[in-house]
């Protein structure tokens, strides 16, 4: 993988100016990238081949910063919080939705992929 310039610098709230610069992206900020991974990943498992008509699928995902055994802080957990709204006839039932996504968490390379915890509304 080759390299590329990143301009990045710490935050202005955590790091004083001229010692950080407000127009260069917060590394907390990339942070953001793998939660939206995270999401579409299991959105779209969650949506293969379920034969249902999906208005809409927004989700909040909720990180939780903990530290490891050496004191590091690390995201060591993620929490999916999906708000679906269905159309047409097919709809699954509150246990066919909480399976569906037990499901799509399982088969999402996303979720297999990280070392952090990641749930659906707070279940496994």
């Amino acid at each position: 993988m080759a390299a590329s310039k990143l301009d990045a610098s710490a935050s202005p709230s955590v790091v004083p100016v001229p010692y950080s610069n407000p127009a260069y992206v917060d590394p907390e900020e990339h942070l953001s990238l793998p939660f939206r991974a995270v999401i579409c990943s299991h959105l779209f498992t969650w949506l293969d081949g379920k034969g249902m008509q999906v208005d809409s699928y927004e989700d909040e995902a909720v990180g939780t910063i903990t530290k490891n055994e050496a004191g590091v802080p690390w995201v060591s957990a993620i929490k999916l919080n999906p708000q679906i709204v269905y159309e047409g006839q097919k709809r699954p039932t509150p246990e066919d939705e909480e399976r569906l996504h037990h499901s799509a968490h399982d088969q999402c390379f996303h979720c297999q992929s990280v070392r952090t915890k990641i749930t659906v509304n707070g279940r496994e």
